[in-house]
């Protein structure tokens, strides 16, 4: 059984986010935990001082926060009754990035699927700061729904790599389940200015296309380009429906939250994107 972990703000980008997570593992055994976290307006020096019952703070942002998480299940449940799925709801009093790696450990969560932006994102971002935080420190996939992404079976996923990597089968688990479960065909984009693999690099290859074995894949080899442009071109040819991404320290993920680089890439942030972590 998967343990999908669903961070939400009671958004319409979240509530979205959460529709494709269900859609998405519809087929498959599920518990979905909805997971809230606050931190009270006034937390200020005084109410770090003083102890938050003292206000009654606490107890009233618990209860406020445990309303509204019921209320948005039951919103969800109306919509989607699927007899393979479960849900379980929690609100902390924690900041969101805390609370989720907390979570991830104590509850073994799969995946995490979460919108890129809050109640009050700007659409000209790309990815919220929370999301981006939850993603650099996740010890699981992360998978991120644009604002008003329409829910599309994802028969095509985009998979740039730079064949710098070890490759090993438990961290893209969760990569071949859902290419498996929708008969997907994941689609390996390797972009560089002409230079020939190192061996090393064509041992990794060799090594991926054997994890893959099991999955439709190809191989596209792309020259005389950055990364983020093979991405844009390789959109406008074949249509994808995901993008898949390890964040290591060889490839340009890292960047792509540190630096406006954000900008160039405007066609597959269209489309969801998951970040599977590093490879340890």
């Amino acid at each position: 059984m998967l343990r999908i972990l669903l961070p939400t703000d009671f958004s319409d980008n979240s509530l979205n986010a959460i529709r494709y997570a269900l859609t998405l593992f519809k087929t498959s055994e599920c518990t979905f935990y909805l997971l809230h976290t606050y931190t009270p307006a006034i937390y200020r020096a005084e109410y770090v001082l003083h102890s938050p019952a003292q206000y009654g703070l606490g107890d009233m942002y618990q209860s406020a926060s445990e309303t509204q998480l019921e209320n948005f299940l039951e919103t969800i449940k109306k919509e989607f009754d699927n007899p393979k799925h479960t849900f379980s709801t929690h609100t902390a009093f924690n900041t969101l990035v805390e609370e989720v790696n907390e979570f991830v450990d104590h509850h073994g969560i799969d995946i995490i699927v979460m919108g890129t932006q809050g109640a009050t994102g700007a659409k000209e971002i790309f990815i919220g700061t929370h999301t981006v935080h939850v993603i650099k420190r996740a010890k699981v996939p992360v998978l991120a729904i644009p604002p008003e992404f329409a829910y599309e079976q994802p028969k095509e996923i985009l998979f740039p790599t730079d064949y710098e990597v070890d490759y090993k089968k438990e961290p893209l688990r969760m990569l071949l389940h859902i290419a498996q479960e929708h008969m997907s065909s994941i689609e390996v984009l390797h972009a560089s200015y002409g230079y020939e693999l190192s061996d090393p690099q064509k041992k990794n290859k060799a090594k991926l296309d054997g994890i893959l074995s099991q999955t439709a894949h190809l191989f596209h080899d792309w020259s005389n380009q950055e990364v983020i442009e093979a991405i844009n071109k390789f959109q406008l040819k074949h249509k994808s429906h995901m993008l898949v991404m390890i964040q290591n320290k060889h490839t340009f993920v890292e960047r792509l939250f540190i630096e406006p680089v954000i900008k160039k890439i405007s066609f597959h942030i269209t489309i969801p994107f998951m970040v599977i972590p590093h490879f340890k």
